[in-house]
Formats: structure tokens, C-alpha cells, sequence
């Protein structure tokens, strides 16, 4: 086992400030000794004067340049050059290209500690706005359940999405195993399944997994939406990003397009027992672990979709590498130590999920690894 090292991150974003405009020259008070003009008296309308026939507003008399002297009761002034206008610095363009490519692991509700890893980056400023210009983000899925604030999470992801883009950038997320769980909780609740081991319902499976009901209240419309259109695989700078440890993949399609296109038009049709299916296949974890089958089923993902090496989360790292702990342990006391992403099958698997739930640690990581 080889133990990847965090990189460091895009540059922080500088402070914002935002000065006072300063007052209009010369409105604060008269100049000296200036007097206002009286207005002319104002004519009764009995006594204006009747226009000739096919008079227009547009034909009045006007003073014609060059006719009768200047009347006296318009000041002269002696008029100064204007000097060349300076120059004014350019608007600097948005960066051009892909910048720095960064993957985070497994959320799940930890808000804090997502704001305080990525802040580390350099990837959000002090207020948690975006500050990585053109930088690349991908979240691996799993945002909800287990921890504090779920929907606190994905409300940041959506955010950060807008900002990146306006930036020159991105953000983008992964459809993870949990997201798949709350979707079918809300929709069909204690609508009975078949989960290929008796009757079951997705509000059951919701709550034994770590729900929360603060998630459900809070849970609205826009993000069952955003949700059941996440991509569940793709492919940067010869990365197959994923969320789950398994191949099931396979089973969705020869291509990324084939099984995105797939598992997002299973969850459009709506039906709970195909939807629990997804959610049963993508719960599997550890089929890269095996010393000797853990490479050749790597090998065929990278064969089929693409990329020289698979990033994952799903499987805390503390399960991988067979240490004592639950995603349930309470504390720091036996707590496993996570210090990066965990770098396994001849190299080709790289695992994400820090075990944030079992007092590990949410990785927010640059690829490719240094070192």
C-alpha cells in the first residue's frame, strides 16, 4: 500500500472591499458669490401667443449662431483645454485552459469540515465563496445522511457550481450511493420493495443508514432535481472518477454517456423497485481489495471507460485496509488516522473516503498525486 500525499492548492482569493462612492463635485454647497438666476415669470395661458397654422414643437425660434450679439444675461466663461484621457487599465481575461484538477471524498453532512478542507486548498475564500479561478472540482458523491447538515452540503455544492463557472472553472458531483437512498426515501417512503432478501421500503433502509430528519425537512424540489441528474462516472486527465468500489457499472452501459444516460432515465421513470435496484448494486463495495482480483476488475472499468487509473470513494479507508472501526464510533478514542487518500491494486485504485463519519478525515486532494 502506497499512501498518496495532498497537494497544495489554487492561490486564496483576495478580500473583498468595497469603498464608499465619493459625493458629486460642487453639489455639496454653491460656489461663492454664485447667485441663481430668477426664473422668467411664468405667462398665463391666456396670454400665450397663437402659433401659425402647422406650427410643430420642433419649429421655435431658436438663436441663430452668428445673428444678434450674445444677450447679456449669459455669463461667458473662458474654456480650458481637456488634457488626452489617460489610459485606463484593461479587464484581465479569464484564464484559458483546464486548471488544477481537485477530488473530494465522502461528505456526508459534515458542512464544517467540508468549508475548512477546501478553504485549505485555496478552493473557497474566508466566506466560502469560490476562489480558485479556473480550477476543476469534482465531488465523488455521498453528501447527505449520517452527519449534522446534508443539505447544508449540497446547497454549497450548487453555489460553488454557480461561481466556478462564472469564474472560468468548474464544479461538478458525482451521483453517490446515499443520494440514490434519499431519493427513493422521499418519493416512495414506506412503499414496499423487493430487495432480493424480503420486503423492504427506502424510508427503513433511509434511517438505518444514517438519515437524518433535519435533511428531510429541509429537503426541497431543486434538490431532488439536481440530485437525480448527477452523473454517476466520468473521466479527467485519465482519471475514471466513480463513487462506488465495484463493478456495476458494467451493467449500465459500454461507455460513460451509456450508463449516465441510463441510471438518469431509471430515475425519471420513477418506479421504486427499479430505483432500489440502483441502490442495492452501487451499495457494494471492495471489489479492487483483492490482491489478485482487485487489479484485473480495475482493469477491465479503465478497459471499458477509459483512463489509467480509478478514484473512488464509497469504502472509508480504514475498511479498506482492515483496521478496527465503525462508521458509527463516536470520538476521537481509537479513532483510525487518515492522512491521504489511499493508493491500492498495483496502483491503479486511488480511494477517497477518509472516513469522515468514524472521526477520520474529509480529503480534498489535487490530482495527479505528487510524489
Amino acid at each position: 500500500m502506497v499512501e498518496g500525499s495532498m497537494t497544495q492548492g489554487a492561490g486564496q482569493g483576495a478580500a473583498r472591499t468595497t469603498a464608499a462612492m465619493p459625493p458629486f463635485p460642487g453639489y455639496a454647497t454653491p460656489a461663492p458669490g454664485y447667485a441663481h438666476a430668477a426664473p422668467p415669470p411664468v405667462q398665463p395661458a391666456h396670454e400665450y401667443p397663437e402659433y401659425p397654422e402647422g406650427y410643430t414643437p420642433t419649429a421655435r425660434d431658436l438663436p441663430v449662431i452668428g445673428g444678434p450679439a450674445t444677450p447679456q444675461d449669459v455669463p461667458t466663461v473662458e474654456l480650458t483645454p481637456l488634457s488626452a484621457p489617460q489610459q485606463q487599465p484593461q479587464q484581465q481575461p479569464l484564464p484559458s485552459g483546464p486548471g488544477p484538477l481537485y477530488v473530494v471524498g465522502d461528505v456526508h453532512g459534515y458542512l464544517d469540515e467540508l468549508h475548512r478542507a477546501l478553504f485549505e486548498q485555496g478552493l473557497i475564500d474566508e466566506h466560502g465563496h469560490w476562489a480558485a479561478g479556473n480550477a476543476r472540482l469534482w465531488f465523488l458523491g455521498d453528501f447527505t445522511d449520517r452527519g449534522p447538515d446534508g443539505i447544508g452540503v449540497i446547497d454549497l455544492v450548487m453555489r460553488l457550481s454557480a461561481e466556478a463557472a462564472a469564474a472560468g472553472g468548474y464544479c461538478k458531483a458525482l451521483m453517490g450511493n446515499h443520494e440514490l437512498l434519499l431519493i427513493g426515501a422521499k418519493r416512495f417512503a414506506d412503499t414496499p420493495v423487493n430487495s432480493g432478501a424480503g420486503t423492504a421500503s427506502f424510508q427503513a433502509a433511509w434511517l438505518l443508514n444514517g438519515g437524518q430528519r433535519t435533511d428531510m425537512e429541509r429537503l426541497e424540489d431543486h434538490h431532488l432535481q439536481w440530485m437525480s441528474r448527477l452523473d454517476a462516472i466520468a473521466e479527467e486527465d485519465g482519471h475514471l472518477l466513480v463513487h462506488s468500489d465495484t463493478t456495476a457499472y458494467l451493467e449500465y452501459g459500454d461507455s460513460i454517456a451509456a450508463v449516465n444516460d441510463t441510471i438518469t432515465e431509471a430515475l425519471q421513470r420513477n418506479d421504486p423497485d427499479e430505483c432500489w435496484d440502483l441502490f442495492r448494486k452501487f451499495t457494494k463495495r471492495f471489489a479492487f481489495r483483492d490482491e489478485e482480483a482487485g487489479p484485473v476488475a480495475v482493469r477491465e472499468l479503465l478497459h471499458t471507460y477509459g483512463g489509467s487509473r480509478i478514484v473512488h470513494g464509497h469504502s472509508p479507508i480504514p475498511y479498506l485496509l482492515g483496521e478496527v472501526g465503525t462508521e458509527d464510533a463516536d470520538g476521537d478514542e481509537g479513532a483510525p488516522r487518515v492522512e491521504g487518500p489511499h493508493l491500492y491494486a498495483d496502483g491503479l485504485a486511488l480511494a477517497m473516503d477518509g472516513g469522515v463519519t468514524m472521526a477520520g478525515k474529509l480529503l480534498v486532494v489535487q490530482l495527479p498525486l505528487a510524489g
